[in-house]
């Protein structure tokens, strides 16, 4: 007899079971979308999971049996994140599937085998990993841009507001704007350089030297400090000595332990004009209603308006990357950004010669 046919309870469990199936299969093909546009190790990697997604579906597929009916589509979630693996491919798509591996039903389904549920967790640690390599290739020019826009928004919202609420007309008010954004934005790209190549420069000089290596072949095999070099580097007492013989056998290289991270700091340039960009795309929104000649409460309350949703957005992407929840970092972009233009207006109004 058909499920289908059955308890009330026999029909409820058909229609998980087959939701459950359309995820799986939901699931595999946003990681076939994703290996499509990997190569190498990844690409092998995203296959690895579409097929062990395959497993899952099987296991759906037995229980169902004749009750399996027409094929059903996934979730909106995983549905939009195959578009978006087959179009982009981006870190953003893995940041999700790592949320949506974490949030796995199976371990308080008993339908859904104890193996099932440890796949579900190891599935999410091995995109967690990939989702970590795009972070590290992301986050010096993403770091600078994130914190370029926000500072762009916050800092010139607040001046504006600021100055308006202390009964400066509406060209004060766009010239400081203006003023604003410009000085803000170029301070922020000197600044971002500065740091970004001091980064680069102190790694530098934390690297072996070059010379370093040739001096090996004129140790003295029996009393030299090459297992020093490799103590201050971090090593222990026994691992530095068990490494040196092997540097001396000819087992090993001087720069085994040589650690390279000037991928995850970025390039000093493209973090700088990225800064630069983005302080003054997240300034400009709040100087808008200015340009368009609105003035007093108008022109504030819009101002807010804009610079509130872009604070929303940007507070989303930081949690989509992170692995946080979008709209609690979005919640709290937005309510830090309104603290600080609320402070500035309470001391407009303070200092000021009017309201606006």
């Amino acid at each position: 007899m058909s499920l289908q046919t059955g308890s009330t309870a026999q029909r409820a469990d058909v229609r998980r079971w087959r939701r459950y199936l359309a995820d799986e299969r939901a699931e595999a093909a946003v990681y076939r979308n994703l290996a499509a546009r990997r190569d190498g190790e990844e690409r092998e990697i995203l296959s690895a999971l579409a097929e062990a997604e395959g497993r899952h579906e099987q296991h759906w597929l037995d229980l169902l049996g004749d009750d399996v009916g027409r094929p059903q589509r996934g979730s909106l979630r995983t549905r939009v994140l195959a578009v978006l693996a087959k179009r982009f491919g981006s870190v953003f798509v893995l940041a999700l599937m790592q949320r949506a591996e974490d949030r796995s039903p199976y371990a308080d389904d008993d339908d859904a085998t104890a193996r099932m549920a440890a796949d579900e967790r190891i599935h999410g640690e091995v995109v967690r990993g990939l989702a970590n390599r795009g972070r590290m290739r992301l986050s010096g020019t993403f770091r600078a841009a994130v914190f370029g826009a926000n500072d762009g928004l916050v800092s010139n919202l607040a001046l504006i507001i600021g100055i308006s609420a202390s009964g400066a007309d509406r060209h004060f008010v766009l010239l400081s704007g203006i003023a604003g954004l410009l000085a803000g934005a170029l301070s922020m790209g000197a600044g971002e350089y500065v740091s970004v190549r001091s980064q680069r420069e102190l790694l530098r000089a934390s690297a072996p030297h070059p010379e370093a290596g040739r001096a090996v072949a004129d140790l003295d095999v029996d009393a030299n400090e090459l297992a020093l070099v490799y103590r201050a580097r971090g090593m222990s007492e026994a691992a530095a000595q068990d490494h040196a013989a092997e540097v001396l056998g000819g087992r090993a290289t001087t720069s085994t332990v040589a650690t390279d991270d000037h991928e995850a700091i970025g390039n000093g340039m493209s973090a700088a004009v990225s800064s630069f960009c983005f302080f003054a795309s997240g300034a400009i929104i709040p100087v808008l209603p200015y340009l368009f000649r609105l003035e007093g409460w108008a022109a504030i309350a819009l101002a807010a308006v804009l610079v509130g949703i872009a604070l929303l957005g940007t507070g989303a992407v930081v949690g989509v990357l992170s692995g946080a929840s979008p709209l609690r970092r979005a919640l709290r972009q937005l309510a830090i950004g309104f603290g600080a233009a609320a402070v500035t207006y309470g001391l407009g109004l303070l200092f000021g010669t009017g309201s606006a």
